[in-house]
């Protein structure tokens, strides 16, 4: 007889409900559990979340579970290196021993980390967060995030804890290279394309970190954030709005931080209130890696670790990760909370198949190839997207056929400067020095010379035509790196005083292009009138030497854009980027905080010439919208991609407002002497904020729209007056500006 749980005829929160009202109080909340296994005996490896030695030992182990049941399993592929097979083959043995283990046969939801791929050994390698937020190309984030989904689903991986939608504030942070950009809209747009993908190959996509994460004081890690209910709603809290909305997420991970004096994991007015009530979201949500015990540890809020459980309910949390040591079986009473969060992770938990009769684990008896060729060229193509020219006054660039060449600098032959803090080599390769190198990542300096096979190499600049000064990172975790979670910078000059590099160079005579391999922008200004280019990738990939060698060579015509702004001194932050008037630069102050490369910055090797806009309705309803229409031409002599960017600009507001944001983009590849007519439909919407009385309005009155290259390169503006009644916006306004291109 099969049981209304599981019937799969019937909806998923019927069913759950059903198995629910059957489980007594020690199963319920056992699935609100993880166990993190291959963390036992790791006391001299170094730690990949914080607080991990102090906390895993101390955490319930599997046997004690297993009568019970037990929600999610911790990394089993990104904790030690194993071959993908045997890997799969491993979790399946598990999933078994975890279903024999319980009275209803109910397997384990398992989670990995996904941020740069598939954080295990022998995956495809893909460049950073920030990178893909150089990319300017939603479209082809999905394709690489259905591809990472598909990899993971092929070894038995059902839920992904990715991606990081923070909106950076402040890029001495040390996660900035996991973040998006210094923007919402672009971060909303890049963040809910990775959602859609991962989501469309069956994997749980997880946002993180909810919220405010990045706004902490000064910068430091798991600092609280002063932020205010104005800058909340309209800078941080849309992005993940928009990927609950637009892109499905399933999942969300409160932030380790408090915001004025509430910890993320204790804060029932975001995780139910704006969560759950406001935003209609229906999935789980998980803990950040010990979250649940900072709030006794850290944040002293708790009495004790049955209180913080009880405190993490009550706001909202439903699965404490990595592993369960708040959540105690035993001494978790039945009641309403216990109820709500295991019904949302049974609900999760049939919705991905786990309560079929039928299901059966992946087993691993076929080879699993996580680097396959087309998502190698996925890798490559985000890669060359991604790489930003920053300046080429000379035209010394791209380089010649056969160039007298000095690559110098300490990052010119690493594999690090390729690779961010997610990715299995520097997350958790750095634990296994043994492990052979499955994963080819070549190095600048290496794919220079495949790049260039008539070029010489020589080692003293002053002996070369031209020199390449390679700095940047190396990524890492908790002070092991210059960039990386806990790798915050004091201030934003070139680390390991790579700035005498650059420096001793220039000494030479001879030209110097600056390639910057970073995982955060770095202060610049010291060299703006002197280098002869600026070329900044962010750490790139796998596939990132060979997509810089290619820009540097003409090979490829560089099309990256600046999600960040480069400022120009180390001081200078943060940035004036969305800031109001006062904000930027002015006689109050004798500090310029104007950035040396503004927001949406980037080069081309082409030349291109934008027609003036037509705008069909110059005067719209504050619930209509207005399309515009504007060619743009590539006047080169060679293809080339042009990012179309739209602006908004506010004259008057009732609060002080950004002097620009955001509102659409586009990206345009053009062969030389083509053209593409771009139609962008600006909905009133848009130009939605939050006044003083919290309610968020569009207001009657006059704005710009500033059809740009960048932030600061305007080609053309466009008038607009909003008419009628000030109207209040929600949940359900539009919150997108689409860009068509013909």
């Amino acid at each position: 007889m099969v049981e209304p749980w599981q019937d799969t005829a019937l909806p998923a929160h019927v069913r759950a409900a059903d198995l629910l009202a059957r489980m007594t109080p020690e199963e319920k909340a056992a699935q609100l559990s993880s166990v993190w296994l291959g963390t036992e005996d790791d006391s001299g490896a170094v730690e990949v979340a914080p607080g991990q030695h102090a906390y895993a030992d101390r955490s319930a182990a599997l046997d004690s579970l297993l009568p019970y049941g037990l929600g999610h399993l911790t990394r089993p592929f990104g904790t030690v290196p194993v071959e993908p097979a045997e890997g799969a083959a491993r979790l399946a043995a598990l999933q078994r021993r975890i279903r024999t283990g319980n009275r209803f046969a109910l397997p384990a939801l398992a989670h990995e980390e996904c941020l740069t791929g598939f954080t295990a050994w022998q995956a495809t390698v893909f460049p950073t967060p920030l990178a893909w937020g150089a990319t300017f190309d939603p479209a082809l984030v999905t394709d690489m995030a259905q591809a990472i989904g598909t990899s993971m689903r092929a070894v038995g991986i059902h839920q992904g804890l990715a991606p990081v939608l923070d909106v950076v504030r402040d890029p001495r942070w040390g996660r900035t290279e996991e973040s998006i950009g210094e923007d919402p809209y672009l971060v909303g747009t890049i963040g809910t394309a990775y959602v859609r993908g991962l989501e469309a190959a069956g994997i749980v996509a997880t946002l993180k970190h909810f919220a405010a994460y990045s706004a902490s004081r000064a910068a430091r890690n798991h600092a609280p954030a002063s932020v205010g209910p104005r800058e909340l709603a309209d800078v941080l809290l849309p992005p993940f709005e928009m990927a609950v909305r637009d892109g499905g997420a399933r999942s969300v991970m409160p932030a380790y931080n408090d915001i004025d004096g509430v910890p993320g994991h204790a804060n029932t007015e975001l995780l139910t209130q704006l969560l759950r009530e406001k935003w209609q979201f229906t999935g789980t949500v998980v803990s950040d890696y010990f979250g649940l015990s900072f709030l006794e540890s850290a944040h002293r809020v708790a009495e004790s670790a049955t209180d913080a459980a009880r405190l993490a309910l009550t706001a909202g949390v439903d699965v404490e990760l990595p592993a369960a040591r708040c959540v105690d079986i035993t001494d978790l009473p039945a009641d309403a909370l216990l109820d709500r969060a295991a019904l949302r992770v049974l609900t999760q938990k049939c919705e991905l198949g786990l309560l079929d009769p039928d299901w059966e684990p992946v087993t691993g008896d076929t080879p699993v190839d996580l680097d396959p060729p087309h998502m190698r060229d996925l890798a490559r193509r985000l890669a060359e997207e991604s790489v930003v020219l920053l300046a080429n006054d000379s035209g010394i660039l791209p380089l010649p056929a056969a160039p007298r060449l000095a690559v110098v600098g300490p990052l010119a032959d690493e594999q690090a400067a390729m690779l961010g803090c997610y990715t299995f080599p520097r997350h958790v390769g750095v634990n296994h020095p043994e492990l052979p190198s499955v994963v080819e990542v070549l190095t600048l300096a290496e794919a220079l010379r495949a790049e260039l096979p008539d070029a010489v190499f020589v080692a003293d600049p002053a002996d070369a035509d031209l020199c390449l000064a390679v700095v940047g990172d190396r990524s890492g975790l908790f002070g092991r790196g210059s960039s990386g979670e806990g790798c915050d910078a004091a201030d934003l000059e070139l680390p390991y005083a790579q700035g005498e590099i650059i420096d001793a160079a220039l000494a030479s005579g001879t030209p110097t292009v600056a390639v910057v391999l970073s995982g955060r922008p770095y202060a610049l200004g010291r060299w703006a009138d002197r280098a002869a280019a600026v070329v900044q990738a962010f750490f790139p990939g796998q596939e990132g030497g060979a997509a810089v060698a290619g820009v540097l060579s003409g090979r490829v015509d560089p099309s990256g854009r600046l999600p960040v702004g480069v400022p120009r001194h180390p001081g200078g932050q943060p940035a004036p980027y969305l800031a109001p008037p006062l904000g930027r630069h002015g006689d109050p102050s004798n500090v310029d905080p104007t950035p040396l490369y503004p927001f949406g910055h980037g080069l081309s090797y082409t030349t291109f010439s934008w027609d003036v806009p037509h705008c069909d309705g110059p005067e719209l309803a504050t619930d209509g919208e207005t399309t515009l229409r504007f060619t743009v031409r590539n006047t080169g002599d060679r293809p080339g991609t042009e990012v179309v960017q739209l602006y908004l600009h506010d004259p008057v507001g009732s609060v002080a407002r950004p002097e620009v944001r955001l509102v659409g983009y586009a990206r345009l590849p053009l062969d030389a002497g083509a053209s593409a007519e771009v139609q962008a439909t600006f909905p009133a919407d848009l130009a939605a904020y939050t006044g003083a009385d919290g309610r968020r309005t569009v207001e009657p009155g006059a704005l710009e729209l500033r059809v740009s290259a960048s932030a600061e390169h305007v080609h053309h503006i466009v008038p607009l007056t909003l008419t009628g009644p000030v109207r209040e916006v929600g949940h359900e306004r539009r919150m997108r500006c689409e860009m068509r291109v013909k």
